[in-house]
């Protein structure tokens, strides 16, 4: 399997997402690779956390983050729902602002809290958002999420660029 050169996590596997009932082309002319999906992870401006509440209800926040190293690095206070929301359950999906270059993607949100990193994260969030971020900030935590599976396509190409990735530890 052929590695990721950011992150040296394996490459995700592309396949057809099951989405039938779109019309979408068959077999692998037009899947996109990961490199294009991480590119528009790169230089994404917000990016839309769903987590979900202790009753089961969805919640959805946009954030600003980080893409570095093959995941999301973001923040937030624990007071919010998002933070107490991540407490619970950790399983989040993220997607990008555009609904013609789409990127949506599932993982985990796991607390960082090595200085090393997060010192690597603010060196990139300052340029990108002219905000420094707070090490230690007493009231917030940093959340890394790692793509287990995500789903790609260009609007303006849509039947033939649907694009399913599966990490090598993401689920079916």
């Amino acid at each position: 399997m052929v590695e990721n050169a950011q992150t040296k996590r394996p490459a995700p596997r592309r396949e057809r997402p099951g989405m039938k009932a779109y019309g979408i082309a068959t077999g692998s002319e037009g899947l996109m690779d990961w490199a294009w999906a991480d590119e528009q992870l790169s230089k994404a401006r917000n990016y839309w956390i769903a987590s979900t509440r202790a009753d089961g209800r969805p919640h959805v926040a946009p954030v600003w983050g980080v893409w570095l190293d093959g995941a999301l690095y973001f923040s937030s206070a624990r007071s919010s729902v998002k933070g107490r929301n991540l407490a619970k359950r950790p399983d989040v999906m993220v997607h990008l602002e555009s609904g013609d270059d789409v990127v949506i993607f599932d993982g985990r949100a796991v607390e960082v809290n090595d200085r090393a990193l997060l010192r690597r994260i603010a060196s990139i969030y300052w340029p990108k958002y002219g905000m420094a971020v707070q090490e230690p900030d007493p009231n917030g935590v940093w959340y890394a999420v790692a793509p287990r599976t995500a789903l790609g396509w260009l609007e303006k190409d849509f039947p033939n660029t649907p694009t399913r990735w599966v990490f090598e530890d993401g689920e079916q």
